[in-house]
């Protein structure tokens, strides 16, 4: 029998067994610390709730803007939003009103 060397392939099968597990290992620790990862995960689900929350404040506020806007319209105006439009930017009062200045109270 001839003498076969086999301490080169072993060198080389035990470099590319160890590069795997290496590319293994970086692939499991970007699974859990990585931007996306378990463990941020906590962290993407209270950032879910504060922006859902802030969603549903944005959505009243937009509609409470539509209302006013839809009471603003042209051909059909509210009489209410106008004499209150008109007496707080043009300091428009009606005759039989009196106006009384409160002071501040500290």
């Amino acid at each position: 029998m001839r003498n076969v060397r086999r301490q080169p392939k072993f060198a080389r099968e035990s470099v590319m067994q160890g590069l795997a597990l290496a590319s293994l290992l970086v692939m499991a620790g970007w699974a859990l610390f990585g931007p996306s990862g378990l463990l941020a995960w906590s962290e993407n689900q209270r950032m879910l709730a504060e922006r859902q929350s802030e969603l549903l404040h944005v959505r009243a506020e937009r509609d409470e803007l539509k209302n006013r806007v839809t009471l603003l319209d042209p051909h059909h105006t509210d009489p209410d939003l106008t004499g209150e439009l008109l007496r707080s930017n043009l300091n428009v009062v009606h005759p039989d009103e009196i106006v009384m200045l409160l002071k501040d109270q500290p």
